[in-house]
């Protein structure tokens, strides 16, 4: 493991959250000098010489091992946050160190679950920080790394190829380097005509900005404590519904779709069935909205039945009315759906539609095997066969996923939390989804949980936004290193 590679590229990483201090900072200034001021100040500060110390002190070095590229991705994320931190511990308020860190972490990795009770009580600096860290997070601490990095280094392409899973690479067509530009045209394109957007239905442009950097990176961070209800206008919730539906599809199939001219990607397989889930879910949920008397109108029913659809399996979190008091199905529904998700190469969480489409296909094909064991068939999605070693790794992702929900519930009902706040906090957490259930829902916020039990959700983000197996590998390359200097030997 070097060092001296992985100081350098997690400098890159600190840099660019220096520059979105930076801006917060012009953001105060603008405003008067607000209160955050100082604190966003000191932020840049500490953050910029940390970021930019590597690269006055350590040569550059090209060559990156496969340890090297697991420890620079986990780093990245992890310090992204310790620094993320500070601005909230600076400026004091309800930020104790656990509030901070877990503003910082549901920002970074887009959960959007909060701890504040008056998110109206923070500068408008302050909260255009809380917004761009979901817009570094959406985009990804590494791919902000990776945009840096000139195209001809063989640290761009082990990197990219790390940090993007086979899921995302499928469906781009492209080389690894061609991949993270195709991702970060769209991110930039989706921001900009939500910003447009949401200015056209009358936010102003500080609204529209946050709210933009919010749903194009499937996060929910809003600037009004009722989030996007505070607005009260149809055509607010129904832009909103649209770019959360389409923040969490593949960004190669949006690409293409403009690359082509064509409408013609849209007839995916895994993107027909992501849809189709989010049609039938929010039928089902506004017909119990409507028969069980929580809405007056169908109108309410299928717009709030909707809006939630799309804010919970989109992982953005947003909301238009408060959850706590629905009846148990559309509750139910809404987990599941914030379990799978959205589709991969998105900014979504959870499992991913495309895995939940592997698993039904493969649980359909065991049935016709046991019905006829002589039986030779293949699971196919779209014009593509795949074998059973290439589909075990995505229903071995779903255990491992389901098995980290019990193990984290477990943990938090230890803590002292209670039970629904243990299963829907932890779901929401692990999918990055952000709004669970009750007291911890739409219309909540998570300052009421015990502090230990805050910390384990940020875990729960952590491991959720890096899809598991990179911070399993990055703590298991840790510990070795560790066990390696114990001994006072060389391992070989």
């Amino acid at each position: 493991m070097n060092i001296k590679v992985i100081s350098r590229n997690v400098g890159y990483a600190l840099l660019v959250s220096a520059l979105f201090m930076f801006l917060s900072v012009l953001v105060s200034v603008k405003n008067g000098n607000d209160s955050a001021l100082a604190a966003l100040l000191i932020s840049f500060i500490i953050t910029f010489v940390t970021g930019a110390f590597p690269f006055i002190f350590v040569r550059k070095n090209e060559v990156i091992t496969l340890k090297d590229g697991y420890m620079i991705i986990f780093l990245s994320w992890v310090l992204s946050f310790i620094f993320g931190m500070l601005p909230y511990l600076l400026w004091g308020g309800p930020f104790t160190v656990i509030n901070a860190w877990f503003e910082s972490v549901s920002g970074f990795t887009t959960t959007g679950s909060s701890i504040l009770e008056n998110i109206e009580a923070l500068p408008d600096s302050l909260l255009f920080w809380r917004s761009s860290t979901h817009f570094i997070g959406g985009l990804g601490v590494v791919v902000f790394l990776l945009l840096i990095i000139p195209s001809s280094s063989p640290v761009k392409l082990r990197l990219a190829n790390m940090e993007l899973s086979s899921l995302s690479k499928d469906g781009y067509m492209a080389r690894a380097n061609k991949t993270v530009r195709i991702f970060t045209y769209v991110y930039l394109g989706l921001a900009f005509s939500a910003f447009l957007a949401y200015w056209i239905a009358g936010m102003s442009v500080f609204d529209a900005i946050n709210h933009a950097f919010s749903v194009c990176a499937t996060g929910g961070f809003s600037t009004r404590n009722l989030s996007i209800a505070a607005f009260g206008s149809p055509a607010i919730n129904i832009i909103t519904i649209f770019f959360m539906i389409v923040g969490s599809i593949h960004f190669g199939i949006i690409f293409m779709v403009f690359a082509t001219r064509s409408l013609k990607p849209l007839k995916n397989k895994v993107l027909k069935y992501y849809v189709g889930s989010i049609l039938v879910v929010s039928i089902i949920v506004a017909l119990s909205l409507k028969i069980e008397g929580i809405e007056a109108t169908w109108g309410s029913a299928i717009m709030n039945g909707v809006f939630q659809v799309s804010a919970y399996t989109s992982t953005t979190g947003f909301a238009i009315t408060d959850n706590s008091a629905w009846p148990l199905l559309p509750c139910i529904l809404l987990m599941l759906v914030g379990i799978q998700c959205g589709m991969a190469g998105s900014t979504t969480g959870g499992v991913k539609s495309d895995r939940m489409m592997y698993f039904f296909k493969a649980m359909i094909r065991q049935i016709k095997r046991s019905i006829n064991p002589s039986s030779v068939t293949k699971i196919k999605v779209g014009s593509k066969f795949f074998s059973d070693e290439e589909v075990f790794p995505h229903i071995l992702y779903i255990t491992v996923f389901l098995v980290l929900i019990v193990v984290s519930m477990v943990l938090c009902l230890m803590f002292g939390t209670n039970n629904q706040n243990a299963l829907s906090g932890t779901i929401a957490s692990l999918a990055n989804v952000g709004p669970a259930l009750g007291e911890i829902g739409s219309a909540g916020n998570y300052n009421c949980e015990p502090s230990m039990v805050k910390f384990i959700y940020t875990l729960d983000m952590l491991l959720g936004r890096l899809e598991i197996y990179p911070v399993i590998a990055a703590i298991s390359i840790m510990l070795h290193r560790s066990r390696k200097h114990g001994q006072g030997g060389t391992v070989v």
